[in-house]
């Protein structure tokens, strides 16, 4: 989330340069962003702007490593060592990290799985671009077991510990060798969950699956390069949520772009079409 801001403070001396910019253009943070983005907007504009969102959602599920490794390893441990900023109705919230699971339904090819909370920067750029009041973001693994091993370091390890670059990496090379194991037959699957509940009643959910995510963020990546090759992006540093920086106009063909090869991708539907157990709706039906 510093670094987030950090980039985003060059805005002023990028718009000066005439220079495009877009910061956490990935796939989560990122692709997951335009995906609130659109959810909100469409919301919006389906009834008339009688529907204010009043909660976002993000959830992630990444089994194993997803293919990079120390990287991500690395990356999961620092954000171990950071208070959780959220957001509840307006006011903003700090929270336990790896805390407070849910079990969340990520459809077909991924099915159920338990997400935790964690520090990630759309939380911030979705509650300030998008204007939604409660907004939370939560992340799990598989398998299983690692779970619990993040929750334990959590309370093993003091937030000083794991907020040490050099430290973090002495664990990375200690549990690297294990985790590639383990990564072997987990594989890499990859799936994101939005979730937005509005003041009407109204709920809409967009999900992503990938079978490899070292694969599905080179073509995310790729994605937001070629819209902004193609300039939709305006001079400055901006969110991908931000309409400067992928034009309203331009998330469709951004979000076609980056969903290629997906095992199953839906925007702005209802959470029973995508469940993987099927919901019996009136005498026998099930859908």
């Amino acid at each position: 989330m510093k670094y987030s801001r950090r980039a985003r403070s060059f805005n002023d001396k990028a718009i000066a340069a005439n220079v495009p910019a877009i910061t956490t253009a990935g796939i989560y943070p990122g692709v997951s962003n335009v995906m609130a983005a659109e959810l909100v907007r469409v919301a919006k504009s389906e009834s008339d702007g009688e529907a204010e969102p009043t909660r976002l959602r993000f959830f992630y599920y990444t089994a194993g490593t997803g293919g990079a490794g120390p990287t991500i390893l690395a990356t999961s441990f620092l954000l171990l060592g950071e208070e959780v900023l959220a957001y509840n109705k307006g006011e903003i919230i700090k929270l336990k990290p790896y805390s407070s699971s849910l079990n969340i339904d990520f459809g077909e090819g991924i099915g159920k799985r338990d997400v935790y909370l964690l520090n990630l920067p759309e939380v911030a750029s979705a509650h300030e671009v998008l204007g939604v009041p409660t907004v939370s973001a939560r992340f799990g693994t598989a398998p299983f077991f690692w779970n619990w091993g993040m929750e334990a370091m959590t309370k093993l390890f003091p937030s000083e510990f794991l907020q040490d670059r050099s430290k973090v990496q002495q664990l990375v090379q200690l549990f690297d060798p294990v985790v590639r194991v383990f990564d072997g037959i987990a594989g890499e699957r990859v799936s994101m969950r939005v979730d937005l509940e509005c003041s009407n009643g109204r709920t809409a959910i967009g999900l992503y699956s990938h079978r490899r995510l070292s694969v599905c963020v080179g073509t995310s990546v790729a994605a937001f390069a070629l819209a902004m090759l193609e300039g939709g992006t305006q001079p400055g540093v901006w969110f991908p949520e931000e309409p400067e920086g992928i034009a309203i106009e331009a998330r469709e063909l951004l979000l076609k772009r980056a969903s290629q090869g997906t095992i199953n991708f839906v925007m702005n539907k209802h959470l029973w079409m995508v469940e993987t157990e099927p919901k019996q709706l009136i005498l026998g039906i099930y859908v």
